[in-house]
């Protein structure tokens, strides 16, 4: 997966456009990507079947599998019918993504209202979704999700006391967020990429301030405050050679898709990675 540049479906595919995965084929002829970050939506368990069909006819390459979303937060409220829950909806997403050919899946670890003021349940459910994920054949990468409690860098530390060799997959939007995307650039966080424990990137641009919730939005490239030069430019130093996935939301109210924003992105994350 080398220097893949992917596309999240989630961009593509939401509401305004009846969450319709059979987008894919046609919207995979005109974008200029390496591949698609498969997003799971709750209204396609019932589906998965045909979502497989669809992927396999139409040679689709996803490289990356992103988990329900919701599966965080049942973890965050915990108790024994939302952890079962959770498990048993993270065991269809790893299965899923060994079939669509993934070899990664990426989950929000916490989520919703509850987020990570109950870290002790996110702590002690990580074991439980690595194991799934291992006898599914594919890697578990915990997202760097905003929270509401202390922060995605203070929360990765504490998941690295106790599993010292998990995988991340670094948000700009969501470190941005948190004031925190300089964190990525310290010396003393140089581990965190040298012994690969962050292996995958989602790109997207932030423009509100610290913890500004009202715009907690994914912006295309260029359409926030994020100092992408900077960032590129750290890329090739350390030289990760990696996959990037833009999750930058590029359908309308009306479902139209802007393919075109899609694909200046993608031009300009290339042109920034030779």
């Amino acid at each position: 997966m080398k220097n893949m540049i992917l596309c999240s479906t989630g961009a593509l595919i939401g509401k305004p456009n009846g969450r319709d995965y059979n987008l894919l084929m046609p919207l995979s002829e005109k974008l200029k990507c390496d591949g698609f970050e498969f997003m799971m939506y709750s209204d396609w368990y019932d589906k998965i079947d045909d979502i497989v069909d669809m992927v396999g006819d139409a040679g689709l390459k996803m490289p990356v599998y992103h988990a329900q979303k919701s599966i965080g937060e049942n973890i965050s409220k915990g108790g024994p019918d939302e952890l079962k829950d959770a498990f048993e909806r993270f065991r269809l997403n790893c299965d899923m993504a060994a079939r669509i050919g993934a070899e990664r899946i990426v989950v929000h670890l916490w989520d919703g209202i509850t987020s990570d003021k109950n870290f002790d349940n996110n702590i002690k459910a990580y074991d439980e979704l690595l194991s799934i994920s291992k006898t599914a054949g594919v890697d578990l990468l915990v997202e760097n999700v905003v929270c509401n409690a202390k922060d995605p860098h203070s929360r990765w530390m504490e998941l690295l006391d106790v599993y010292p060799q998990m995988h991340f997959v670094f948000d700009t939007k969501m470190a941005a967020f948190h004031g925190q995307l300089d964190l990525l650039y310290a010396k003393e966080n140089e581990y965190l990429w040298k012994d690969g424990h962050i292996c995958h990137y989602h790109v997207n641009d932030y423009g509100g301030g610290l913890k500004d919730w009202a715009n907690l939005k994914t912006l295309p490239i260029g359409k926030g405050h994020i100092d992408f030069e900077k960032f590129f430019s750290f890329i090739g130093e350390i030289g990760y050679d990696g996959t990037f996935t833009l999750e930058s939301t590029a359908f309308d109210s009306t479902g139209s898709i802007d393919t075109d924003m899609l694909n200046r992105e993608v031009e300009f994350i290339r042109e920034h990675i030779k």
